[in-house]
């Protein structure tokens, strides 16, 4: 079935961004916390994402910012509008918030026509049709106007979902995990043509995503998001080279942990000394070596190793190696085109760029 990738399309109407702000939002189910605190402002026109495990509190916090639930405590505003607090609260309706579902949530008994002019009640039929078309085009649909949604490809009807929600022009776009359902060659052509549309529509958008490659594809910024409370938030080149915990650096890099105490206000290792900024003597840490921070090299280079059990993952080979002075083996990333095989003698060397340390407590947090 065509998917209609390769019509020419139009340009979606641009609409006027909103500032989206949570102040000390709080979410408890009776003595459950589903939110703790969480603060975030989102700028006019800025792609945020929320990632993080399923049960963080991602979802809940999307449906409180379109007024499906309402907050215990905080405030949530709207270009500094407060449309929910202790003393006021916004029916979703009059929010000019655009949300769309993981499920798409497309209503089988109207057309693709009629399910994308949804959200326009307020206008004439004529016009409101009129719209809903002019969107269709922009997503390559126009030609399935009168069509129903079960003939749809998944990416077809995600696209006839995201028409839906901005033909309204939103000022605000929430997004559920819309990429969940489709396989990973679609999710990355629809990933594509989604902030294609969202940055020619001008919303500002959050989006909700436990993926870390998608977040950092999508997002302006990136929320992480563990346990009801966001613990950092910054561009993706800052979440990957300077995680706050060991649950971030865990997100955004392969790593290998290894237990460590701080001697002589350093980490002592059989790969070198590494700097415990933060860290007092003798306290029990963390060494974080990124798989692919480790170079390979042949017997002589480096600290002896031997490669005790390799995989092929494409153009990357995942190696095991009994390194001297590791209890464990570590892990190495390599090019595949660089042939090592099990029971090979090699040397390793890491970058002490990129390693990182964190203190031992962290492990119970992530």
């Amino acid at each position: 079935m065509s998917t209609g990738l390769q019509q020419p399309r139009g340009r979606a109407a641009a609409t006027i961004a909103a500032r989206l702000t949570f102040e000390n939002v709080e979410r408890r189910f009776g003595d459950v916390y589903a939110l703790r605190g969480v603060s975030l402002d989102i700028e006019p026109g800025e792609i945020v994402c929320l990632l993080g495990p399923s049960g963080c509190g991602k979802t809940t916090l999307l449906r409180i910012a379109s007024g499906i639930e309402k907050p215990t405590a905080g405030r949530i505003l709207i270009n500094d509008w407060e449309v929910a607090g202790p003393e006021r609260f916004v029916l979703p309706e009059q929010r000019n918030v655009g949300l769309m579902f993981q499920d798409f949530a497309l209503f089988p008994h109207l057309t693709i026509l009629e399910n994308v002019a949804f959200g326009l009640k307020a206008l004439p039929a004529a016009e409101a049709a009129r719209e809903a078309r002019s969107v269709l085009a922009r997503v390559g649909l126009e030609h399935y106007a009168d069509a129903y949604p079960h003939i749809l490809s998944g990416g077809e009807q995600q696209r006839v979902a995201l028409a839906r929600a901005i033909v309204p022009r939103p000022s605000v776009m929430l997004m559920d995990e819309p990429f969940s359902g489709l396989d990973v060659q679609l999710r990355e052509t629809m990933q594509e043509e989604t902030l294609a549309l969202l940055r020619e529509t001008r919303a500002t958008c959050m989006i909700v995503t436990h993926h870390p490659e998608e977040a950092m594809r999508l997002g302006d910024r990136i929320a992480v998001m563990r346990r009801g409370k966001i613990i950092q938030v910054g561009k993706a080149e800052e979440l990957y080279h300077n995680p706050a915990e060991l649950f971030v650096a865990r997100l955004f890099s392969e790593i290998n942990e290894v237990p460590c105490r701080v001697e002589g206000g350093v980490l002592r290792t059989p790969l070198g000394n590494f700097p415990t900024p933060g860290l007092s003597e003798g306290e029990p840490a963390i060494l974080c070596l990124r798989q692919r921070a480790i170079r390979v090299m042949p017997p002589g280079c480096g600290l002896p190793g031997r490669i005790v059990q390799t995989r092929f993952l494409g153009d990357v080979g995942l190696l095991e190696i009994a390194a001297e002075g590791f209890e464990l083996p570590l892990k190495a990333r390599v090019q595949e085109s660089e042939g090592w095989k099990r029971g090979d003698e090699v040397s390793i060397e890491v970058d002490p760029s990129r390693v990182l340390v964190f203190p031992a407590d962290n492990l119970e947090a992530a």
